[in-house]
């Protein structure tokens, strides 16, 4: 094998060969690490993106608790009220073996916008950003008008969906769940979110309508522009970039911030090169306290974040760095999406306001040091041509990948000069790891005790300061060998 950096598709095994990873499990086995085991911690950490389940429903059907019962814990606010769950919840599930993402969405409030443009802005949401729905309805009020409003999207959107006929207690109740045949998604599935009834059979058909592997396969797909999502705070100059990058007026902009309430792709040529960048409504502070148009579109900016392969967020300059710039900033973090930093309104800056901002740079956006940063002028256009540059820096980095044997001889290094501190009269340290897959890149180290925070921070930045990885976060995960000896 070429012992060199390389971006490269995912494998059978994560993203190992087939020969690196016969190799990498007698490595494993001489440390004294289960070959299941050691499958099962590549698996996880090369996963990629999940598999997405939204669950969606008029308020006060039981969704949340529904979500508590597939997670299996407590976690989702429940109150014996409608619209408790305003925001756009993930939390990770498993069933039968197999792991996917659970979105919980808030119940559509009718009296918003009218109740056919609360329930698109809602269920459009929930749906462009999953791969399958779970639709949930109250068998003891049976479909209403709200329910047969979302059916239309659902066939729309031609997503799998299954029907959850919930508040079913009893065999009573069955005669209830029947009457929803006449929605004509299919079987209804009647289910006890509160006492477990009937789950399981439900998440059976979850399984069978979810992929494998998520259907999204970003940019890279033969001939498919890379998708660029263009974020940040409303009107930081996110339509006017557009704008200036097209060369033309392809998005409105007003001075009042928050024009912009659907996202708008724009296939754009930048340096001989066609991308897809979406201009995304502003994100504001508290999204639990919006209302209307801004709340819905600060969801849909969250799916176009999910949608994209690299996030540029801009900054307005002339202002302090917000923590609404850091929310943002850690939401495409968090989504694993290549991430350029791009402070507008620079042709504003007087050279006081350029030195205060170098230190909020430094002190506010520490946490982001490795993302490629550009200082530009929507207005004007100045510098605008660093911007591709910047974005196929993020793009190469957030690919990368390294051979394992070139990462356990770089590990080796580091156990040997910076061993991990000793903790209880005890010195854990990396025995050995591997990369488990790209975009962005995913290490699992395996490990004779627990590793410290800190240590992890520490072993990423040495990761960075060797291999670059310019522009994308990094997941590292870590097994602990269990003690050998015991007797069972």
């Amino acid at each position: 094998m070429n012992d060199q950096i390389q971006s490269g598709d995912e494998h059978e095994h994560g993203a190992l060969g087939d020969a690196e990873y016969a190799e990498f499990m007698e490595l494993a086995a001489e440390e004294g690490f289960d070959a299941e085991v050691v499958e099962n911690a590549i698996g996880e950490a090369g996963h990629g993106p999940l598999p997405v389940l939204a669950v969606v429903g008029r308020p006060n059907v039981g969704k949340s608790t529904l979500v508590n019962r597939i997670i299996g814990r407590r976690e989702a606010v429940v109150e014996d009220k409608p619209g408790v769950t305003r925001d756009r919840v993930t939390y990770e599930a498993e069933w039968a073996g197999r792991r996917f993402k659970v979105v919980d969405t808030g119940g559509w409030e009718q009296d918003v916008l009218g109740i056919d443009a609360s329930v698109a802005a809602q269920a459009e949401y929930a749906i462009e950003a999953a791969d399958a729905v779970v639709f949930v309805v109250d068998s003891t009020v049976g479909a209403t008008d709200t329910d047969e409003a979302v059916v239309k999207l659902l066939r729309r959107a031609g997503k799998p969906v299954v029907l959850c006929a919930n508040k079913v207690d009893g065999p009573s109740g069955e005669a209830d769940a029947t009457a929803l045949w006449s929605l004509g998604l299919g079987l209804p599935h009647p289910v006890s979110s509160l006492h477990g009834r009937g789950t399981g059979d439900m998440l059976d058909a979850v399984l069978e309508a979810l992929p494998e592997a998520p259907a999204q396969t970003f940019g890279n797909a033969v001939g498919g522009p890379r998708r660029i999502a263009l974020i940040g705070r409303p009107n930081v100059g996110k339509s006017s970039l557009l704008n200036k990058v097209a060369n033309e007026d392809r998005v409105v902009v007003n001075e009042v911030a928050g024009t912009t309430r659907d996202p708008v792709d724009e296939l754009i040529e930048l340096g001989g090169i066609t991308w897809k960048f979406i201009d995304t409504a502003g994100i504001r502070r508290r999204v639990h306290l919006q209302e209307g148009a801004d709340y819905y579109a600060s969801l849909r900016t969250a799916a176009a974040v999910e949608k994209a392969e690299v996030a540029v967020v801009l900054i307005d300059a002339t202002e302090s760095i917000s923590v609404q710039d850091q929310r943002i900033i850690t939401m495409a973090v968090e989504a694993g999406r290549a991430l350029v930093v791009a402070f507008n309104k620079w042709d504003n800056l007087d050279e006081e306001r350029r030195y205060y901002l170098e230190r909020e740079i430094d002190t506010e956006l520490a946490q982001i040091a490795w993302a490629p940063r550009v200082n530009v002028s929507a207005r004007t256009g100045r510098h605008m041509e660093k911007l591709v540059p910047a974005i196929e820096t993020a793009l190469t980095g957030w690919e990368t990948r390294i051979p394992t044997g070139r990462l356990n001889a770089f590990l080796g290094e580091i156990v040997a000069s910076h061993p991990h501190p000793i903790r209880g009269g005890k010195q854990p340290r990396i025995l050995f790891g591997t990369q488990a897959g790209t975009t962005p890149p995913r290490f699992v180290l395996f490990a004779s005790g627990f590793l410290e925070h800190g240590y992890r921070r520490f072993v990423e930045r040495r990761l960075r300061e060797e291999f670059g990885f310019e522009g994308t976060p990094i997941h590292i995960s870590v097994r602990v060998r269990e003690k050998r000896g015991r007797n069972k």
